[in-house]
């Protein structure tokens, strides 16, 4: 076992860090440090701090982290466009690296030499910790409980945590576990292992049911600015303020609800439901502003490269060389990307409804099917003749 003076463990307060903090203690007898970064997760979080001195730890930090965490992290993703598998809006995997970060800065100033996370071996998130930890302080040593221990599963930390006094959040009434922030809430586990099962109604959190939702819809405006989101209906929030209430917005409609099998990264297969409803709305709105703005070939170029950034984000490789260069080329592309998207609401469906930029692409007198305009209706026999060209050479080599 490696000689450890001080450990820094990212801390929520539910079952498992609940008790790698009490078998930290007993196994590396060190100090440790409980780290809760506030990114919108809706805790009480002096009560999660409250839970940590109680159950073992020496220091606790608590830090609002909301801003941060969609400035830095949510938004030059949703620049991207980047979904995971065509569903996933990457809730979970984006508030790793931005917590791991955090970690390491918390390190650094309480002279830890070690961090530790309550991931599992068989999940995502040990990957995207891990990366995160390697790339921005390689001298911190790592601990990995769920590695580490001889504790084989929920069952037994729930026997662990009776055993020395540690509240239990898992329950027959809530056999399922749950990860929330700003962007999302997710469930998994329990229950929800079987595929074929339909998720219990009263699980939802965020969401409405849309059978439930207004039978009147809402209309909603969002301006965008260089491929951010700045304002919902004219008034101008920050980052956090405005994901906030597009949450709430999209909550009351039943908007952004998701359920699928995923493939993690480790290879396993894995169901999640996802609650989503604020950046549900904003992949729409940020799509209709692009449809104006962007040109054609950079559209399909970014388009292309959504899928691999998705993955990047899915995998861990936040800060990674092919991630930050990546970004680049999408902020640039970005840049145009400035106008208003109107949005309707109504029983967990959002359509977009209309869409204005002041530097638009899309001419009216281009387009229209009335006379007029610069477009010259003749010059298409010549571009339709010469795209045809190759066709035409294999079908007369083909005797057509």
């Amino acid at each position: 076992m490696p000689n450890i003076n001080k450990i820094v463990l990212a801390y929520s307060g539910g079952l498992d860090t609940s008790v790698i903090l009490k078998w930290l203690k007993e196994t590396y007898k060190c100090r440790v440090v409980a780290f809760c970064a506030d990114i919108g997760q809706g805790d009480d979080l002096a009560e999660v701090a409250a839970k940590a001195r109680a159950t073992a730890t020496d220091e606790v930090c608590v830090e609002d982290r909301k801003e941060e965490f969609v400035r830095d992290f949510v938004w030059p993703m949703f620049r991207a466009n980047a979904l995971y598998e065509g569903a996933y809006l990457l809730g979970t995997s984006i508030a790793r690296p931005l917590i791991a970060q955090a970690q390491v800065e918390v390190a650094r100033k309480t002279g830890a030499d070690a961090v530790s996370h309550g991931a599992t071996g068989k999940g995502n998130d040990q990957v995207r910790f891990e990366l995160t930890y390697q790339a921005l302080a390689p001298d911190l040593k790592i601990i990995t409980p769920w590695r580490e221990w001889d504790l084989k599963g929920r069952a037994d930390c729930v026997a662990y945590a009776k055993a020395h006094g540690i509240p239990v959040p898992v329950t027959k009434e809530k056999p399922y576990s749950c990860d929330a922030n700003l962007l999302h809430l997710s469930f998994e586990g329990g229950i929800l292992e079987d595929p074929w099962a339909e998720p219990p109604e009263e699980m939802f959190v965020l969401t409405r049911s849309p059978q439930e939702a207004p039978d009147k819809p809402q209309y909603v405006e969002i301006h965008f600015e260089q491929g951010d989101p700045v304002a919902v209906d004219g008034q101008r929030l920050s980052p956090a303020a405005l994901l906030a209430q597009l949450n709430k917005l999209g909550g009351e409609h039943g908007v952004g609800r998701v359920d699928l099998v995923e493939n993690r990264y480790v290879g396993l297969k894995s169901r999640g439901v996802y609650e989503t409803p604020g950046g549900t709305i904003l992949r729409a709105a940020h799509q209709a502003v692009e449809s104006l703005t962007l040109d054609r070939e950079v559209m399909h170029l970014r388009d292309s490269l959504s899928p691999r950034y998705a993955e990047m984000v899915y995998y861990g490789y936040w800060f990674s060389p092919e991630r930050e260069a990546l970004q680049k080329l999408i902020d640039e592309a970005q840049k145009p990307v400035t106008g208003t998207a109107r949005l309707k609401l109504y029983k967990g469906n959002v359509t977009v409804v209309g869409r204005r930029a002041p530097k638009s692409l899309y001419r009216p007198d281009l387009v229209t099917f009335e006379a007029g305009g610069d477009y010259q209706q003749a010059d298409a026999t010549g571009f339709i003749r010469l795209n045809a060209l190759r066709l035409k050479i294999r079908a007369m080599l083909e005797g057509k």
